[in-house]
């Protein structure tokens, strides 16, 4: 009769599984919880404490660490002296164990630090070739199936299970390093890192069709893995990232916003009454960049806002919900991608790939309280102007650097980004704004390093700047804007974006 050792957090189909198992000829060995829920169902189940000849003890820390467990997980059937010991000392192999651990990542704590469990796990990983190891409930089904149909799991199936097994616990590890990492916080980087990803979707292509993508999820995941497509072809690797750079601006903003990106960059963004407004403002920004990119609300859309957006050819729409006419007309647009989803939760690190490593950070910050920024010009910027500053502050900084933000009225009107200078950074956003900044502001995203950009946005006709300061030509700066008879403020804080 082939030996099954049950063990898990996680409940559930434990009991289904365990009565398939007896019903067909399995012996059961259990423990703690699962032994209870096992023999409260009527099943037939050995306490591990009867296999080993041993209570548990101290507090249940030592259940399963005895050589009667484990010379029955690690023994070589292929070798005639492990089958030889084996007989001499009383064990039976054991040719199934179904454990899995807390998920100390959700209530971390020095009692939630399992040993027994990862032990068993590993040690029946590495015999695979003689032990099946099942740590996931969605695994059980096909178990059986294999069990039903062939009397045996087959050698592919353990190895696939080892692996899973093998994962799961250097996730279980990794959650307490990160634990440690910042009980208390950590004042810097730690020592290693230990990112664990499980694979959420494969993508339709990379960033060109030829290339393969896939998004990871780390343990609790983020707003993606709530998210609901409503309608639309399968994302891509460059959806995905457009849609997280809207989905991230959009939610900066209290009021009803409107978001567009296109290839990373915002081109259209707008705070309204309403989100329709929204909408149709930001689409008004840059027409010819909308086409084709990202739209972000941060309220529902009505059907209003679906019928404005209906026309414009768009990859990715993405809001909090959606009426019902307003998603009838957005779904009928058989390329659309139509989502909703809750507000980021925000990450510890940001990652990015180098050769033969990685660069981390932390997240970009920024800040919007204008009582902490200095005004550098003999100009003074009224309210209304300083809450106009923060809101092209906090576009520009979404920006790819060098980058030049030209607002007015909470409208985006001129967006120059990515380029290597400030002065053409400048030239373009003025070309885009097409005289419609006239009386509003600019924001750039690093300091002017020297008067020929902060010229050319003061001929555009802009009544107050907004930019780090920190030049070895601040002063040429200041007397240029003073010259121009406009408002100026250092925030003391860059926000360069590659």
């Amino acid at each position: 009769m082939p030996v099954a050792l049950l063990s898990v957090y996680d409940k559930s189909g434990i009991v289904e599984f365990a009565s398939a198992l007896h019903d067909l000829g399995w012996e059961l060995i259990s423990s703690g919880g699962t032994a209870r829920a096992l023999a409260e169902a009527g099943l037939p189940v050995t306490d591990v404490a009867e296999l080993t000849g041993f209570p548990a003890i101290l507090g249940h820390r030592v259940v399963t660490l005895h050589p009667a467990v484990h010379a029955g997980l690690l023994a070589d059937l292929d070798e005639p002296s492990h089958r030889a010991e084996l007989d001499g000392l009383g064990y039976r192999p054991i040719a199934l164990a179904v454990v899995n651990l807390y998920p100390f990542g959700d209530n971390p704590g020095i009692e939630l630090i399992d040993v027994g469990g990862p032990t068993m796990v590993r040690a029946a990983a590495k015999n695979h070739a003689h032990v099946g190891v099942l740590v996931d409930p969605a695994d059980y089904a096909g178990v059986l199936d294999e069990l039903r149909s062939s009397g045996a799991l087959s050698a592919s199936t353990k190895r696939n299970l080892a692996r899973t097994a093998f994962a799961h616990t250097a996730a279980y590890d990794a959650a307490i390093v990160e634990w440690l990492d910042t009980v208390p916080a950590a004042a810097t980087a730690p020592a290693t890192m230990h990112l664990t990803l499980e694979r959420a979707a494969v993508l339709r292509y990379g960033e060109n069709p030829h290339q393969s993508a896939v998004r990871y999820r780390q343990p609790g995941g983020g707003w993606w893995d709530t998210a609901a497509q409503h309608g639309g072809k399968e994302m891509s690797y460059l959806n995905v990232l457009d849609t997280e750079a809207a989905w991230q601006l959009v939610h900066r903003f209290n009021e009803p916003a409107c978001v567009i990106v296109k290839h990373a960059n915002p081109c259209g963004v707008a705070v309204a009454a309403d989100i329709a407004s929204a909408y149709q403002q930001a689409n008004a920004c840059d027409p010819t960049s909308a086409f084709g990119g990202i739209v972000a609300c941060n309220r529902p859309l009505d059907a209003a806002t679906a019928a404005a957006l209906a026309p414009v050819f768009t990859e990715v729409v993405v809001a909090p919900g959606y009426a019902p006419e307003a998603l009838t007309t957005l779904i009928a647009k058989a390329n659309l991608r139509v989502l909703s989803g809750h507000a980021p939760t925000g990450n510890r690190w940001e990652v990015r790939s180098i050769d033969g490593g990685f660069l981390v950070q932390t997240p970009d910050t920024i800040n919007l309280d204008p009582a902490s920024w200095r005004c550098v010009t003999d100009v003074q910027p009224d309210a209304d102007t300083l809450e106009e500053l923060a809101f092209a502050w906090s576009v520009c900084a979404a920006v790819g650097s060098n980058a030049i933000v030209l607002t007015n009225d909470r409208q985006a009107f001129g967006i120059g980004g990515g380029q290597p200078n400030r002065a053409d950074a400048a030239r373009i956003a003025i070309r885009r704004a097409d005289g419609r900044a006239r009386g509003g502001v600019c924001a750039s995203d690093a300091f002017f390093p020297f008067r020929d950009g902060l010229d050319e946005v003061a001929a555009a006709g802009v009544r107050a700047v907004i930019q780090p300061g920190g030049s070895v030509r601040d002063a040429e700066v200041i007397a240029a804007a003073n010259e121009h008879g406009i408002a100026m403020m250092f925030t003391g804080e860059r926000h360069f974006r590659h």
